[in-house]
């Protein structure tokens, strides 16, 4: 006859105090595992909820979709997934990109503004620059339809930056030779190991100018101006919001509401305005974990080795 489950249960739990006081040190730390992974389970589980409440598609219609771009551009890709989402959902009627940045690589910026002026051709899309909106930073409002900044934002800054630090001195005085192969005389240029010489400077100088003319080029064909008149501009100064708008670089003095207002009335919205924000992203504790690193990465690959960048830096 099989045993009871109750005899099944002594036995075990037999088992496990025999366990426990053979191996005391790794029985607390099962505990403790355990402990620790039902605590973690259950966190991400109200998260999960929480976040998936939030991440409902969005009711009703005549809303206006508000997507924030902050800080430095590195990746465009939230961004661009948040204008394809608004751009597609027929509850969304407008969007505002609302933009506090001094800019950022070259490439994200681009794509950006791509998807700005794509978007643009379904809805109508404003953007609303905070405490500042220069260089990439512009680059991306200049795509929409309209540009609403405080009197007081920082923006302009239309030009391309090309910056590294050469180490060259610093490794002469410790005793280090650096010692580099390479396939072409150019393939290490930019090297912070070595000066540069005439012709790397010609190179980098060249490239530089012709990212700069997209730049003036991006800016004349989204804000519809003559590409004379953004050229004048584009020597890499900064400009407050109200000289921009004398200039022509921006539409209207005005906050946030005001963009979102404007935005409202140019897509036939009446009445009061709702807004929704686009989706935050999905809770990570990897990305939680990693989140500061990537930031003192990031900052010292701009800082140390060759960066080119639409970006203000004050």
């Amino acid at each position: 006859m099989p045993p009871a489950s109750g005899a099944r249960f002594l036995r075990t739990s037999d088992r496990w105090a025999m366990f426990s006081r053979r191996h005391p040190i790794l029985f607390s730390f099962l505990v403790f595992a355990a402990i620790a992974g039902a605590t973690v389970v259950g966190l991400a589980t109200i998260l999960a909820v929480s976040l998936r409440s939030a991440d409902l598609e969005f009711g009703g219609t005549d809303k206006v979709g508000i997507i924030e771009i902050e800080g430095i551009i590195l990746d465009s890709r939230p961004v661009l997934e948040d204008l394809k989402r608004f751009r597609e959902d027929d509850a969304i009627r407008a969007v505002v990109l609302r933009i506090d940045s001094p800019g950022g690589v070259v490439g994200p910026s681009q794509e950006i503004y791509r998807e700005v002026r794509r978007t643009g051709l379904e809805k109508v899309v404003i953007a609303s620059m905070g405490a500042v909106a220069a260089s990439g930073g512009y680059y991306v409002a200049a795509g929409a339809r309209g540009i609403v900044a405080n009197p007081g934002t920082i923006t302009g800054s239309i030009g391309v930056i090309i910056e590294y630090t050469n180490f060259r001195s610093l490794l002469d005085k410790i005793g280090l030779t650096p010692v580099v192969i390479k396939s072409g005389e150019y393939k290490d240029l930019g090297s912070p190991l070595r000066p540069m010489s005439d012709q790397e400077r010609a190179i980098l100088q060249s490239f530089a100018d012709q990212t700069r003319d997209q730049f003036v080029r991006a800016v004349a064909e989204g804000r519809q101006m003559e590409i004379e008149a953004v050229d004048r501009l584009a020597d890499g100064r900064i400009f407050n919001g109200a000289q921009a708008e004398a200039e022509g670089l921006v539409d209207r003095l005005g906050n946030l509401n005001d963009a979102v207002q404007w935005a409202a009335e140019l897509s036939g919205i009446e009445g009061e305005v709702e807004t929704v924000y686009s989706r935050r992203e999905k809770f990570s504790v990897l990305s939680l974990l990693t989140e500061s690193l990537s930031e003192v990465v990031s900052r010292h690959l701009q800082e140390s080795d060759l960066f080119a960048g639409y970006l203000y830096r004050p």
